[in-house]
């Protein structure tokens, strides 16, 4: 990662590990602050919320077809719900620091 990146991710165990930590270290990588019950705050979340309903609807029934379908919605995905939910980014990280890092669910 270059200069001026700040690597983002939640609490998840396996994220605050000891070992993890140390990796980041090493790495010199610039880790960003995470409030505790925040899952909602990563843009990608949204994301694989809307890939999760889109594959249920299609009911895949083995892991081959999970596969295909997972590849076909995750291509059907517009660019704009992407970006917008960056755009949207700033708006949440300012509504979280107003609210002394409670997340806002606006």
């Amino acid at each position: 990662m270059g200069r001026g990146w700040v690597f983002q991710h939640d609490n998840d165990p396996k994220h605050t590990a000891r070992a993890t930590k140390e990796w980041l270290r090493k790495k010199h990588l610039k880790v960003l602050e995470w409030p505790s019950p925040s899952p909602d705050l990563n843009p990608i979340e949204n994301l694989w919320r809307e890939l999760k309903v889109r594959i249920a609807q299609r009911q895949p029934r083995n892991l081959k077809d999970l596969e295909k379908v997972c590849m076909e919605e995750w291509a059907k995905i517009p660019a704009a719900v992407c970006a917008n939910l960056v755009k949207n980014y700033r708006k949440c990280m300012i509504s979280v620091i107003a609210n002394k890092d409670s997340v806002s669910h606006s």
